[in-house]
């Protein structure tokens, strides 16, 4: 049987990739520090426990065992890569790091947007952090034959990721007969990609002689504006959508620990040319419409301990609503 290792395991993305593979006949062995009670780990899977900030805890954690592919979920600095690098080198048959389709060149220059598509993001530290990874991992493939395959995703969520800045935030306040803040005019094309649709592609690539050398997005090719996607929510509430538009920096500026991700990202349009991972993952399609993908959030905060309202946010939008409402 294949092995897979999996640095991260229960998270947004890493939860449905093991389960994915291990429907398409991979044993899979997870390493994480064990915190993670929201997704508990898929019957079946090893469960290790290592800290992926600690190169040391995960080389004695795998300590004695082999696997075939290494893909890690919890690589977001080149100080991290650069351990995975020395560790896995000459010992795994491909390593897969997921990158982030946020890297891709901002402002946009061109849709729609490909794998060619120019790295740059002076908006946003952790697009620039994966960058340099991606930098440093594609040099060693260069140098040293490093079997390294860079995916990027966009937009990926499941029940426990809301797309919306401040989790419950916005769909308490839309309960509650509040505006919520959006930020320019809300007509900015956005792509929500489910993780299970995610996965299904993702797994595609694991083993894959293709795969090496080489760099991918996985995306969905539904379109939507922020907009659109507030409504929805607000549809499965049984409640009123009170937009307020605010211009993208003024929202920042209120909210500076959302910044990078308001103007390195949500405030660009996307659309993602998917050829790539079609030839690699052959008949693979997103099929997750958010229509579907809103409920699963919704149906998440049916439990009261999730619905965390982030004091900041709230208290933000209240004041650029009472400014720009």
């Amino acid at each position: 049987m294949r092995q897979l290792l999996i640095i991260g395991g229960n998270g947004i993305i890493s939860w449905w990739v093991a389960g994915r593979a291990q429907e398409r006949g991979w044993q899979v062995t997870i390493v994480n520090r064990g915190r993670n009670r929201d997704r508990p780990p898929r019957e079946g899977v090893i469960e290790l426990v290592g800290d992926a900030d600690d190169p040391a805890s995960i080389r004695s954690a795998i300590a004695g065992r082999s696997f075939d592919v290494v893909v890690n979920l919890r690589a977001y600095r080149p100080e991290q890569v650069a351990a995975d690098i020395e560790t896995f080198s000459g010992a795994v048959g491909q390593y897969v790091f997921p990158s982030t389709a946020s890297a891709y060149q901002k402002p946009i220059a061109a849709i729609p947007i490909t794998e060619s598509s120019a790295l740059r993001n002076p908006f946003w530290q952790y697009s620039r952090d994966k960058i340099a990874c991606e930098e440093m991992l594609t040099t060693a493939y260069r140098e040293t034959g490093f079997p390294v395959t860079i995916v990027r995703p966009s937009h990926t969520y499941d029940g426990g990721n809301m797309p919306l800045i401040g989790g419950w935030t916005s769909l308490g306040r839309m309960l509650e007969g509040k505006p919520v803040v959006v930020h320019g005019d809300g007509t900015s094309w956005w792509a929500l990609t489910h993780s299970r649709d995610f996965a299904r592609a993702f797994v595609e690539l694991l083993g894959n002689p293709h795969a090496i050398g080489t760099s991918v997005h996985i995306t969905s090719e539904e379109h939507l504006t922020w907009d659109d996607i507030v409504k929805t929510f607000a549809r499965h509430l049984g409640a009123e959508a009170r937009i307020v538009h605010v211009a993208t920096d003024t929202v920042a500026r209120a909210l500076p620990e959302f910044a990078g991700r308001l103007l390195g990202d949500y405030s660009h349009s996307v659309w993602f040319d998917n050829s790539k991972i079609r030839s690699l993952a052959p008949g693979w399609v997103a099929t997750t419409r958010f229509e579907e993908g809103a409920r699963d959030i919704v149906d998440w905060y049916e439990v009261p301990e999730r619905r965390i309202v982030h004091r900041e946010v709230d208290a933000a939008y209240d004041a650029l609503a009472a400014q720009f409402g």
